[in-house]
């Protein structure tokens, strides 16, 4: 997802001086300091990027637009058939065909527990353009329907991308007992579009929302960072119940995601903590269960594009970001 909107707010520094979350997260990855520090010497560049919160939309916006309505389909990029692919026909639902289901839940910790996750963009957008240009209500304002995401210089999508992570984390998370849906499965021409992305969470009384992304910035611009909801309370928005939960959703996804991978927050946005709030994406303003987004790499920047479409560090990916919400399910 282009790191693109109108309303983006860093996250506010009280958060991160509440000592017993800012503990907790440490106490959760151990290896985190060694494993941002051997990512700034591989080539993070340690810089914040200055003002984050005008600068990430610019940057993102002039050096890495999206592939335009008229690119063919992209190619699967390297390792992309170690990932589980889907084995539904992307023309046979319709555009308001519901979420794809996992299958029936097995006994583990997870038991009882609800995951939704959101692969962002669907494979087949490119291919609509006029659908997902429509207009859509998200309470502060009207979004785009959808947009086709982004992708490597090498034409690895980030819709391909993000089905991928989100089929490892179902096997990882079904594993654990939890009842797991998917947003889109490659199973719909189009979509779906943000506002019934976050309905198909909320009516699915879901314990855990993730909405997976890969951020399309400028070149040297590096690393992961999880976005919050803000307090948003405007027409058909209302997240002031879901910003506590959701920000600790988040800290425990970030925390187990360096873990795992051994890779660094964003050097662009966050201020070096892998946290972000906004309030302008729709998928956040019309939750009313705890979610957010991750945007797990920028493919617009070669070293952290050979990460992104390898399909080991994509299996090290969903399970960091599976044991994050794990551990925010056990409470």
């Amino acid at each position: 997802m282009s790191y693109t909107g109108p309303d983006f707010d860093p996250p506010p520094s009280r958060r991160f001086r509440r000592g017993p979350l800012t503990v907790a997260l440490a106490a959760l990855v151990p290896g985190a300091l060694l494993g941002w520090a051997v990512y700034a010497a591989v080539g993070g560049s340690g810089d914040d990027g200055g003002d984050a919160s005008t600068s990430a939309g610019a940057s993102a916006s002039a050096s890495s637009p999206a592939p335009s309505s008229a690119d063919a389909s992209p190619p699967d990029g390297p390792d992309e058939s170690d990932g589980k692919k889907p084995s539904t026909s992307p023309g046979s639902a319709s555009a308001s065909s519901s979420a794809s289901a996992s299958a029936p839940a097995g006994t583990g910790p997870l038991k009882g527990k609800v995951v939704v996750i959101d692969p962002g963009h669907n494979p087949g957008n490119f291919r609509h353009t006029a659908e997902i240009n429509r207009q859509v209500d998200i309470g502060t304002n009207s979004k785009e329907c959808d947009t086709t995401g982004t992708s490597t210089n090498d034409g690895f999508s980030e819709a391909k991308f993000t089905l991928d992570v989100a089929h490892r984390m179902r096997a990882l998370l079904e594993e654990q007992g939890a009842t797991v849906k998917l947003t889109q499965d490659d199973d719909r021409p189009f979509g779906p579009c943000i506002d019934e992305r976050a309905r198909i969470g909320n009516k699915a009384k879901a314990d855990a929302v993730v909405s997976i992304h890969a951020d399309g910035s400028g070149t040297g611009n590096r690393g992961f960072h999880v976005i919050l909801p803000g307090p948003v309370n405007s027409g058909a928005a209302d997240t002031r119940a879901i910003v506590e939960p959701s920000l600790e959703l988040g800290e425990r996804i970030a925390g187990n995601f360096v873990r795992a991978t051994g890779d660094g927050p964003s050097n662009y946005v966050g201020g070096g903590t892998g946290l972000v709030t906004r309030k302008d994406l729709g998928g956040l303003n019309l939750s009313t269960v705890p979610k957010v987004f991750i945007e797990c790499g920028n493919m617009r920047d070669s070293k952290d594009a050979a990460l992104l479409t390898s399909g080991a560090w994509r299996q090290k990916a969903a399970r960091g970001i599976s044991e994050g919400i794990a551990s925010f399910l056990r409470g």
